[in-house]
């Protein structure tokens, strides 16, 4: 097993795919960080203590050798260690379990707390009445007092049934470790495949939140795919084309944050950053 006791100001960053990851939001930027940092497996939950393979069922394929193989659906722990960050990152990548959530936190918690990991960042995804010719709508909370007031965080107000990303960054915070919740809202008229425009304003914020060099990869490129497959849905049906309208219309007449001074600002500081560090000269 990895060392976990010696990272450089470690962080964590987790995503379940399931309720909590609409369109693959979620785990999709946290696959997309796996693959740009070649962040390195450190463990894998046992699956059989969480999740019901009648609900979830293993699938059996080929791996890289033609051998055939079954693959248990769980949850996978990776380190990443970016040079050009100054930090080491601990990628949790999963699914939500079907039972024993808290002894599920609790495996999590443990290796949180062996990486010696000052902050938890969980990802999620939800369906939302948010026109996709727009930028997609991020928000980030934390119960922690001290890290809303210094990231000027809006604290959740929100009421009903949880899922496990609330519960794991539930019991962060009963571990000492402050943790934030960064989610994104998806278009629900056009949530039938995977969503990067979302991975990718997830990976923004996160940039923006812990000052951390993401490299985009593909993403953008993906993510201008998405948008042109939704432009196409949209123009080749009248009635997903007025409702896409009307939703502009709230959308541009709202109070986004997105439009506010300093988010504006935010963004060209971070392209500013990206540019100089592509060209140095």
């Amino acid at each position: 097993m990895v060392d976990l006791a010696n990272l450089r100001d470690p962080v964590v960053i987790a995503a379940f795919a399931g309720w909590n990851d609409a369109a693959e939001a979620a785990t999709g930027a946290v696959d997309h960080l796996i693959d740009e940092w070649n962040a390195e497996l450190v463990t894998a939950i046992d699956p059989d203590d969480y999740y019901d393979f009648q609900v979830i069922r293993p699938e059996v394929g080929f791996d890289d050798d033609g051998v055939r193989r079954i693959t248990w659906p769980t949850t996978r722990v990776y380190l990443a260690r970016p040079e050009d960050t100054g930090r080491d990152v601990l990628l949790i990548r999963g699914l939500e379990p079907n039972m024993r959530w808290r002894a599920f936190c609790q495996e999590l918690l443990e290796l949180v707390d062996e990486s010696n990991a000052q902050l938890v960042v969980v990802l999620g995804a939800l369906l939302a009445d948010s026109p996709h010719t727009r930028p997609i709508p991020v928000s980030a909370s934390s119960s922690d007092p001290e890290l809303s007031a210094s990231w000027s965080l809006e604290p959740s107000t929100y009421e009903g049934p949880t899922g496990i990303t609330g519960v794991f960054a539930d019991a962060c915070g009963g571990l000492g470790v402050p943790a934030v919740s960064i989610w994104s809202a998806i278009p629900h008229y056009i949530a039938g495949s995977p969503c990067p425009k979302a991975s990718l304003a997830l990976l923004g914020k996160i940039e923006a939140l812990l000052d951390l060099q993401i490299p985009e990869g593909d993403l953008p490129e993906l993510a201008r795919a998405w948008q042109r497959g939704a432009d196409e849905l949209s123009e080749e049906d009248p009635e997903v084309a007025e409702y896409v309208h009307s939703l502009e219309e709230q959308r541009d007449t709202a109070d986004l944050p997105e439009a506010s001074g300093d988010a504006i600002a935010a963004e060209f500081e971070r392209y500013l950053k990206r540019r100089n560090k592509n060209h140095p000269d």
